[in-house]
């Protein structure tokens, strides 16, 4: 049996709604260090886009409206998102500082855990939580 999944492509990768895609991709690769690895425009709107970090595929997504879309981000809805994102990153104090430095909100400031991570959680500008952590062990 083949492959079902295009090239490069993991199992499962998160799919997100925005605001901007424009703001979304600047905030991503200069809060997280993503990298843009694919988008599509219609018209000169950005309708989608894929990011890497560290070489893989870690998140997809498309601004309120499109393809039809109704769903709208946490943010835009005035909720909280149920779900949230960990993330492994270097250094979780300059990450830290950096992501509130481009627009997040701090939700948890930077200290060591009792599952043996260095953890923080910050809120980007459309509203998802991002833990971000470095392992002590």
């Amino acid at each position: 049996m083949t492959d079902p999944r295009p090239a490069d492509v993991p199992w499962l990768t998160p799919y997100l709604t925005v605001r901007d895609a424009r703001v979304s991709i600047a905030f991503y690769e200069k809060a997280l260090g993503f990298v843009m690895r694919d988008s599509v425009n219609d018209d000169g709107t950005i309708i989608h886009v894929e990011m890497t970090y560290r070489g893989q595929l870690i998140v997809m997504f498309a601004p309120e409206g499109a393809y039809g879309s109704q769903a709208r981000t946490p943010k835009s809805a005035g909720q909280m998102a149920p779900q949230s994102f960990y993330l492994y990153v270097d250094d979780v104090d300059a990450t830290f500082q950096q992501s509130l430095a481009v627009g997040a909100k701090a939700l948890i400031e930077p200290q060591d855990q009792f599952w043996g991570d260095r953890f923080a959680q910050i809120e980007d500008p459309d509203g998802y939580r991002w833990a971000l952590a470095r392992h002590l062990g």
